[in-house]
């Protein structure tokens, strides 16, 4: 590709991503989906505007890291506390409900059994940004519901990174062995612990550091640097280096200069993050979602089944909630949105060749239904409430 076709793929992402962005916006909708079908639109099957390359496709993996670096520094663990237990049982009911729903379908569709485990994990994620921007929307931020959305939703974002390691761990070996998958779960979780407690207990050597330092920047660099670390070495061990990052974003979650970097590092992700969701919109091919051709049966009929585990799955996370005063249909409603956190299981999914173009659209179709819904799904149930 010539560069100056490159400026072009650019600047065709950047426009529509904020068109259909602004335009999703402005319907009560996430941005999210505005870029997505922004993808869609420019992609190959539409208008044929953005051919994908590896050069955008790094862009694209940097914007994602950077979106889970952006989660982990939002995300204050100690202010769940309160609801621990509950958001604790929630999000684990949120996890296996769907998992097991959406593995039982692909077995029964005849899928192998990678790409089973694969579609299950896809349905278990929560995202954390969607459901703290709806909440926050509605006034509820703050309460006992609130509380334990977010707080079960940044356990299941934890637990679904530890799941995506595990499954890319699966992909690469070729093979499903249970012994495997214990190993790689086990990997995950013993460099995402060691790095949050190692992170946290000499974070004060990061703030001391950026303290002396004079030059311009120096604190959205230190900060991307760091992320940008803990993901290599993430990929050093074999593990999705999306880990690394949300470790980074929880680890300098704890330092005095959380705010400033919050604040500095939105610019930076605005720059790379819509080419991520653009570049999974244009993965997308429409002519697989016509019901008149027969060959597309399947795929809808997976489409279909999946987004009714999704939601029966998430639902069903309500029943989680123990001994507290909380209103459990309002919380499952809550767990609905996938958002950023299944896009990115579907495209790790697709440039794994775990599953297919039409799988890839199946799980697609549910995470923009699943997010559209959220919103008026959880104002009305906070209104019956």
């Amino acid at each position: 590709m010539e560069f100056k076709d490159f400026l072009w793929s650019l600047i065709t992402i950047y426009v529509c991503a904020r068109v259909m962005g602004e335009l999703a916006a402005r319907l009560g909708q996430s941005a999210v989906l505005g870029e997505l079908l922004a993808g869609v639109l420019v992609g190959s099957s539409v208008l044929g505007w953005v051919e994908q390359t590896e050069t955008l496709k790094l862009l694209g993996e940097i914007g994602v890291m950077l979106l889970l670096f952006e989660v982990g520094l939002a995300s204050d663990l100690q202010s769940f506390l309160k609801v621990g237990w509950s958001a604790v049982a929630v999000a684990s009911i949120g996890m296996v409900t769907p998992f097991v729903l959406g593995y039982g379908l692909a077995i029964t569709l005849d899928m192998t059994q990678l790409q089973a485990i694969f579609v299950g994990a896809t349905l278990t994620a929560t995202s954390v940004a969607i459901s703290a921007r709806v909440l926050f929307d509605l006034g509820k931020l703050k309460t006992q519901e609130g509380n334990i959305i977010l707080g079960a939703a940044v356990i299941d974002d934890i637990l679904g990174l530890v799941a995506l390691s595990v499954i890319v761990g699966l992909a690469e070996s070729g093979t499903v062995s249970w012994l495997e998958i214990g190993r790689t779960a086990g990997l995950a979780i013993l460099f995402l612990v060691t790095a949050i407690i190692v992170g946290i207990r000499y974070a004060h050597l990061f703030s001391h550091l950026i303290n002396r330092m004079l030059t311009r920047g120096r604190l959205v660099v230190a900060a991307t640097t760091f992320a940008l670390v803990l993901g290599y070495a993430a990929e050093l061990v074999h593990i999705a280096p999306l880990v690394g990052a949300f470790a980074a974003g929880l680890v300098l979650a704890r330092t005095e200069h959380q705010v400033h970097i919050e604040e500095r590092i939105k610019p930076v992700a605005d720059v790379f993050v819509p080419i991520f969701f653009v570049l999974i919109g244009t993965n997308v091919d429409v002519s697989y979602f016509n019901p008149f051709a027969s060959q597309n049966w399947p795929i809808l009929l997976l489409a279909g089944g999946l987004t009714i585990a999704a939601v029966i799955g998430k639902l069903a996370a309500g029943l989680g909630v123990v001994g507290e005063k909380a209103n459990r249909w309002t919380i499952g409603v809550g767990m609905l949105p996938r958002g950023e956190v299944g896009l990115i299981f579907a495209a790790v999914g697709l440039s794994q060749e775990i599953i297919a173009e039409g799988e890839y659209g199946a799980i697609l179709v549910v995470v923009v239904l699943t997010t559209l819904v959220s919103p008026v799904l959880l104002k009305l149930a906070f209104k019956r409430a």
